[in-house]
């Protein structure tokens, strides 16, 4: 097999992914891509019986699936879960940071202190939280992958200066920074900006009615409203050889929304 084939390669062959969030929408849909690409992975969020079914789910593609529920706005719960991930597993090579609170959240102006701690912590803190938790596996074995979801809310402060986007910028701050740390030693750290995309999340906010998503698609340059495995996609280029020379970057994937 010669270099540039090697680079091209999608396959997670042999590869341990921690996915936070991974019951539901974008976190199950880069769980799925990551399973059908050959790793074992392991799916985090707050709901059991959530993660029990999409685990029973995503094991349908032959691969070893782990719910583990876990808080990881809470430091001891995101350190048990690396933790029981390693002690099953054998270690981590890929974290996703995907579990999120809020959707577009309220305008700064609106909020309080306690919707505040509730929206960074969820969005902001948890990914401090994994990344450090998980560093020292990934620094001892000199490689690693660290896949960081953001928001195009982070981007521009549409409707005012709302909680959940100011998390996000946060979240694209920690990314670039933490790739120049890691980078020498062969740890590469991105996140993935999507637009609007199909989940319960995004549902809160649109409703169930098909002319609202209508609407919402005349705003998009594609006039489509993404799926969660547009985003799937993204993370698994990211996470395999075929993604090995970035690092540090915010890749936008909205349908040309941000310009």
């Amino acid at each position: 097999m010669n270099d540039m084939t090697e680079r091209s390669n999608l396959s997670l062959m042999g590869q341990v992914a921690i996915v936070t969030g991974g019951g539901t929408g974008i976190g199950k849909s880069i769980a799925t891509e990551f399973t059908k690409a050959g790793a074992d992975v392991v799916i985090a969020g707050r709901r059991d019986n959530v993660l029990q079914l999409a685990a029973e789910e995503l094991s349908s593609y032959g691969r070893r699936v782990i719910p583990i529920q876990t808080d990881v706005s809470k430091r001891k719960d995101v350190e048990h879960l690396i933790e029981r991930t390693v002690s099953e597993l054998g270690s981590v090579d890929i974290l996703v940071n995907n579990a999120a609170n809020g959707g577009s959240g309220p305008s700064l102006l609106d909020s309080d202190e306690s919707r505040w701690d509730e929206i960074l912590d969820t969005n902001l803190k948890s990914v401090y939280l994994c990344c450090r938790a998980v560093s020292p596996i990934m620094k001892a074995r000199e490689r690693g992958n660290i896949i960081n979801v953001s928001s195009v809310a982070s981007l521009r402060p549409d409707g005012g200066c709302r909680i959940y986007g100011i998390a996000k910028a946060g979240v694209n701050f920690l990314t670039r920074g933490l790739a120049q740390d890691l980078a020498p030693i062969g740890i590469r750290v991105n996140a993935i900006a999507p637009g609007a995309v199909r989940t319960d999340m995004l549902t809160v906010d649109v409703g169930d009615a098909p002319e609202n998503w209508e609407q919402l698609a005349e705003w998009i340059p594609m006039r489509r409203v993404g799926d969660p495995v547009d985003i799937g996609a993204v993370a698994l280029f990211l996470a395999s050889e075929a993604g090995s020379y970035i690092t540090g970057q915010t890749i936008t994937v909205d349908g040309g929304l941000i310009p």
